[in-house]
C-alpha cells in the first residue's frame, strides 16, 4: 500500500545561481494505461434525457483507478543546488486511443526552477494547491471512478496561466498558486459556472483568476493537511462568479492499516450573488495491506447540500444529502502492473456524486426518481 503520493504538477524549482555550469540533463517518458470494464445500473441515457436509461455495461473512457496518461519530464542541473525542469502530460482514452478534445498536454504543461533549501517555482498549466495539500488523505488515492474527487476539489482542480510555489521543509510541504486566467471549457456542458471563458482578459483583470494555498505534513504515522482555493469564473466579461473551497484532512498509519478522514467546505455564487451550490463534504476510509501484493480499501463519502440552484434567478433548494460507499480490492502482479475490482453504492444521487456541479464528468447522470445507483468495475492498470 502506498501511503504517500505526489501530484505530477508538484515539480519545479526556485532561483538560478550565477556562474553555474551546465552539468547534466535528463528526460523521462512516463505514463499509465488503465483499461476497465464496468457495470452500472439506473443510469440515464444523458443528463438532458433523465426519463430514459437503465443498466449499462462497457469500457469507460475515464479509466478505473487512474486516468490513462502519458508525459515527458526533464531536469537540467545548473550547478550549486539549482535545477531547471519541465513537465508535459496529456490524457488519452484507453478504450479508443483517442486524445481528449481539451488538448495534447491538457493535464500538465509547465516549466520551472528549483533551489535546494528554498523550494521551487513553476509556470504553466498545473494542479491547484488544494489538490497538492489534500490528495494524500484521499481514501482511494483520488481514484478515477467511485471516488467523488471532482466534487471535492472542483472542476477547476487543474488551472492554466498559473504561477506556483512549492517548498518542502522536512515533512512539511507548503504550496501557493495564482492563475491569471483559467477556464474549463471541456466541462462547460453541465456546470453553469464551468466555462470560465478563454482565460486571461486584458479588459477585465479579475475575470477567471484563481488562487489558493495549502500546508501539509506527512510523517510515518500521522499526516495532516489544510488548504483554501478560490476561483472567479466569468461567463460574461466583467461579471465574475465566486467559487470558494476550504478543506482539511488527516491520516493515521499503523503497520498494514491506514485511516484517512477529512472535511471540505464549499460555496459557489453566481455573479449576481445568488448561490449556485453550498455544501459540506465529509469522507473517511480505511486501507488494509493483507499481503505485500493485496490491498483492501473501504471508503464512505457524504455531502450535506444546503443550497442548490439551476439558474442565477432560481430559488435555491435543499436536495437530499448524497452518500456513497466504495469497496476496492487491488492486487499487484508486479511493481508496474495491478488488477483490481471495485464496487460503489450511491444513495440520493449518482456514483462519484456526478451532477451539474461536476459537469457530469464521470458520465453517471441520474434517472428521474432514482434513489440509488450501483456500479462494479474491474480492470488492469500498467505504469510505464
Amino acid at each position: 500500500m502506498k501511503h504517500k503520493l505526489c501530484a505530477p504538477a508538484v515539480l519545479g524549482a526556485l532561483f538560478a545561481c550565477n556562474g553555474a555550469a551546465h552539468a547534466a540533463t535528463g528526460v523521462t517518458l512516463y505514463g499509465v494505461i488503465d483499461a476497465p470494464i464496468e457495470y452500472v445500473n439506473r443510469v440515464a441515457t444523458s443528463a438532458a434525457t433523465p426519463t430514459s436509461g437503465g443498466s449499462r455495461i462497457g469500457m469507460p473512457s475515464i479509466g478505473g483507478l487512474s486516468a490513462s496518461r502519458w508525459g515527458m519530464r526533464g531536469t537540467e542541473d545548473l550547478g550549486s543546488g539549482t535545477q531547471a525542469l519541465f513537465v508535459l502530460e496529456g490524457a488519452f482514452m484507453p478504450d479508443t486511443g483517442a486524445l481528449p478534445s481539451s488538448g495534447l498536454f491538457s493535464r500538465v504543461a509547465m516549466v520551472g526552477l528549483k533551489k535546494d533549501g528554498l523550494g521551487q517555482i513553476t509556470f504553466g498549466r498545473q494542479t491547484t494547491s488544494l489538490l497538492d495539500g489534500l490528495v494524500n488523505f484521499s481514501p482511494l488515492r483520488f481514484a478515477a471512478t467511485y471516488e467523488p474527487g471532482i466534487w471535492w476539489m472542483g472542476v477547476n482542480y487543474r488551472q492554466s496561466n498559473m504561477v506556483k510555489y512549492t517548498g518542502q521543509f522536512g515533512g512539511v510541504q507548503a504550496v501557493a498558486h495564482y492563475s491569471f486566467g483559467t477556464g474549463v471549457p471541456a466541462l462547460s456542458a453541465g456546470n453553469l459556472l464551468a466555462n470560465g471563458g478563454a482565460g486571461e482578459d486584458p479588459a477585465h483583470g479579475k475575470d477567471n483568476t484563481a488562487y489558493g494555498a495549502s500546508v501539509m505534513y506527512l510523517g510515518d504515522t500521522f499526516g495532516a493537511g489544510i488548504a483554501y482555493d478560490q476561483w472567479n469564473p466569468a461567463l460574461t466579461p466583467g461579471q465574475t462568479a465566486k467559487v470558494r473551497k476550504a478543506s482539511v484532512g488527516g491520516s493515521y498509519t499503523n503497520g498494514p492499516i491506514k485511516l484517512t478522514a477529512g472535511y471540505r467546505w464549499n460555496k459557489a455564487d453566481f455573479p449576481n450573488g445568488n448561490t449556485f451550490l453550498r455544501d459540506d463534504y465529509w469522507w473517511a476510509g480505511v486501507n488494509y495491506l493483507v499481503t505485500p501484493a493485496l490491498s483492501l480499501s473501504l471508503a464512505y463519502y457524504y455531502a450535506d447540500v444546503k443550497q442548490s440552484a439551476a439558474t442565477p434567478a432560481a430559488r435555491p433548494t435543499n436536495p437530499p444529502n448524497m452518500q456513497q460507499y466504495t469497496f476496492l480490492a487491488d492486487y499487484n502482479l508486479s511493481k508496474r502492473t495491478d488488477v483490481y475490482v471495485s464496487v460503489g453504492y450511491a444513495r440520493n444521487g449518482s456514483l462519484s456524486f456526478d451532477s451539474a456541479a461536476t459537469a457530469f464528468a464521470f458520465n453517471y447522470p441520474s434517472m428521474a426518481g432514482q434513489k440509488s445507483m450501483v456500479g462494479v468495475i474491474t480492470g488492469v492498470r500498467h505504469i510505464f
